[in-house]
């Protein structure tokens, strides 16, 4: 006899309506969440009187905006209501097996089916592995790289560190370096770009920590320039005090997304928190 069996013959032998508690927690749950909406009740309350506040000019311009991206993901897109500011960059923190790399590749899967161009950079995984990943869930990568809409591309991040050095030498201590070919194939403007990861490549920048934050920086301007919503991967330890290695992306990125892969007893629960989001 199965487990789901034996409880049910249990409850039988102790006069146990299952039927009655299923019903009845059932319509607790439509009473904190109305089908009308994902949220919970608590938060909808919270967002009515904040919406409520702004000027009715500002509530219709941000109604009609087409300034938003939609990550692709419907509980994600949900919270955010109307979606991501375009043209912003969004730190994705957290620890090994939260979940960052598969949310990342899911948005670029989801603009790449809408038609807008997208950009994996990858400075750890191979190309093969990350199609791999998307095989795994579904998501058709051969159909979009064949469109040109979806680009998966390797780096080595001490081939960019080698090329930063070299620039800086040239610059002479000058800030605007162009480090524009070090990542963009030639005619490839992404509207999505992805860089996994962050942590790789500040690796690569041990002992030149004031040379990693020039490049971060120069980094940041580039994805501004180029119009691109682009999510950055960090791999973090201790969430809790510091989300990255220098300390410093957090206060460039638009937007911070912290994922946890929280053990309680002998269960892992993952979480999201989005920590900032500017606009």
């Amino acid at each position: 006899m199965g487990s789901s069996s034996a409880i049910k013959e249990g409850a039988r032998s102790e006069g146990i309506d299952l039927a009655a508690i299923k019903k009845a927690l059932d319509e607790e749950l439509q009473e904190a969440e109305p089908e009308s909406s994902s949220l919970p009740r608590e938060l909808q309350q919270q967002r009515v009187s904040i919406i409520q506040s702004l000027p009715r000019d500002k509530r219709e311009r941000l109604k009609n905006s087409r300034e938003w991206l939609q990550v692709g993901i419907s509980g994600f897109d949900a919270l955010l209501d109307q979606g991501i500011p375009r043209r912003t960059s969004i730190l994705v923190c957290g620890g090994p097996g939260s979940g960052k790399t598969i949310f990342c590749l899911q948005t670029l899967a989801f603009g790449a089916s809408k038609g807008e161009r997208c950009l994996y950079l990858t400075f750890e995984e191979s190309e093969q592995r990350l199609k791999d990943h998307m095989d795994d869930f579904g998501w058709d990568w051969r159909s979009m790289e064949h469109k040109g809409s979806l680009l998966i591309k390797r780096f080595s991040p001490f081939d960019v560190t080698r090329q930063v050095e070299a620039m800086l030498e040239r610059a002479k201590g000058e800030l605007l370096i162009d480090i524009k070919p070090l990542l963009f194939p030639v005619g490839f403007k992404p509207d999505r770009i992805v860089v996994d990861s962050l942590s790789a490549i500040a690796a690569a920048f041990v002992g030149k920590e004031e040379t990693y934050r020039i490049y971060i920086e120069q980094l940041f301007k580039i994805f501004e320039e180029i119009g691109a919503t682009s999510f950055l991967i960090s791999e973090s330890t201790d969430v809790a005090h510091k989300l990255t290695t220098s300390g410093v992306e957090e206060f460039l990125a638009d937007g911070v997304m912290v994922f946890y892969n929280i053990k309680i007893h002998n269960i892992r629960q993952r979480a999201l928190e989005i920590l900032k989001l500017r606009r």
